[in-house]
């Protein structure tokens, strides 16, 4: 021990510093403090999302691929649909270099942060704002003349970054992200799409669903779901396709043969893989008295295996109470 005063050298026992005579100032010296136990952290496994099938890193609470909150179960009813994935407003998910939030509930809007070098296409309509920078230019689509005598767009325009650019469509509903792994493809209704990533491949292929209606010497052909369906594919790189449908979605997953009766109308997209046909229910010959059209029920039967997804806002089938002449395979049920 040293003299604090003069530096001197100082016994343990001395009271008074040799050198100086000053006091010791020996001092309380609080009992040394032993360092808390630390449990080892025990580091996380990566993880997928139960909707996308994106992998996602440890300690992420969402998904950055479409959005859906992780560690959440989706709720599936006992006949086995479920509702889309729980996603919190202004969730955000990641394409590339760039960005898409989703904001908005009851008409959402999807904006897009668009990095240099990375583009999207969309149907003209659904533009809501953009940044001045922002690129415009247009899609030619394969079988324009088909197209146009089924009323469907002729090209698609398509959007190049740097900058921001929005989409929305002019209807309350859900906004469905559908990042697609490569080698996916899925069937969309038409009016539905919204917007897709420029490594998403568009086609279309027709449905051949329909049926014929007579009246005197006249007669209408009706397509339920549409003369033709859009179909995304993603042949080499991921993927993220945008589509809006109205009201609440709800999507199931098809085994092997199973079947399912929807309104052709609330059809929103499926697997390619399900497959798809009339399927008419009425009264038998007995009741005939009823109505024999007016009391008919026209379904679209949808056959796995494959994911559908339906939406809870959907239109009268066109022509369903008429009296029909002639359709496309089908499938029949007499009560």
């Amino acid at each position: 021990m040293f003299c604090t005063k003069c530096g001197a050298k100082i016994p343990d026992s001395a009271n008074f510093c040799v050198g100086c005579g000053s006091a010791v100032n020996r001092g309380v010296h609080p009992a040394p403090v032993s360092s808390p136990i630390v449990p080892a952290t025990v580091p996380r496994a990566a993880q997928k999302c139960d909707w996308c099938g994106a992998e996602t890193n440890a300690g992420q609470l969402s998904c950055p691929s479409c959005g859906a909150t992780l560690n959440l179960k989706g709720l599936a009813a006992q006949s086995g649909w479920g509702q889309l994935p729980a996603r919190k407003d202004m969730a955000k998910l990641q394409f590339g270099n760039s960005f898409c939030q989703i904001e908005g509930l009851y008409v959402p809007v999807a904006d897009m942060n668009l990095a240099a070098g990375d583009s999207v296409y969309f149907t003209h309509h659904v533009l809501l704002w953009k940044d001045p920078q922002v690129n415009i230019t247009t899609m030619s689509l394969a079988g324009a003349w088909k197209r146009l005598f089924a009323g469907m767009p002729l090209i698609m325009t398509q959007a190049e970054g740097p900058g921001h650019i929005a989409f929305s469509k002019d209807d309350p509903g859900e906004l469905i992200p559908l990042p697609l792994q490569p080698g996916e493809s899925v069937d969309v209704r038409e009016h539905i799409f919204l917007a897709a990533t420029s490594n998403v491949v568009y086609d279309w292929f027709q449905t051949n669903i329909w049926f014929k209606t007579q009246a005197n010497n006249e007669t209408e052909t009706h397509y339920p779901i549409g003369m033709f369906m859009d179909r995304f594919s993603a042949p080499a790189s991921p993927g993220l396709l945008l589509l809006h449908a109205g009201g609440s979605i709800f999507v199931r997953t098809l085994a092997p043969h199973q079947t399912i009766l929807v309104k052709p109308t609330a059809l929103v997209f499926k697997d390619p893989a399900v497959q798809m046909h009339l399927h008419f229910e009425h009264p038998s010959a007995f009741f005939s008295s009823w109505g024999y059209w007016s009391n008919r029920y026209l379904w679209l039967r949808l056959t796995g295996p494959g994911r559908v997804a339906i939406q809870s806002v959907f239109e009268p089938v066109e022509g369903e109470a008429r009296n029909i002449s002639g359709f496309s395979y089908a499938t029949e049920t007499r009560w």
